[in-house]
């Protein structure tokens, strides 16, 4: 399957929903179908966020790094992010931040600490 080749936001349709969001934007598949692949519509860990990635052809890089700047991101990236609120999932793509809590930003959403891992494409 692999990584759709235009990103359509999508907001989590709950408020743990934040892995599979991602995983929806970049797969463009629907919000049952990622909850069947992760078994879970709640909190995904990185292992499940891994497994469905590999599973749909998504080839991600295994190496967390931390990033401070976006300049220092790839053009494809998985975020973890250190809210107010909780550990978060969201997504980089070619220079905007695809946000399930925050919609499309500029710069990262609110955060205090940030990793990333890097997601190759031929796109």
């Amino acid at each position: 399957m692999g990584i759709v080749k235009n990103v359509e936001h999508r907001f989590e349709i709950n408020p743990l929903a934040c892995g599979q969001a991602v995983i929806c934007m970049l797969s463009g598949l629907e919000f049952d179908e990622v909850f069947k692949l992760v078994k879970t519509e709640k909190e995904t860990t990185l292992k499940d966020m891994f497994f469905a990635l590999n599973s749909l052809g998504i080839d991600i890089q295994k190496n967390r790094q931390e990033v401070t700047s976006k300049n220092d991101l790839p053009d494809i990236a998985l975020l973890s992010l250190e809210t107010p609120k909780c550990w978060h999932w969201s997504l980089y793509y070619f220079g905007k931040f695809y946000d399930p809590e925050y919609g499309i930003l500029d710069d990262f959403p609110p955060s205090n600490r940030r990793y990333f891992w890097e997601i190759k494409s031929s796109i």
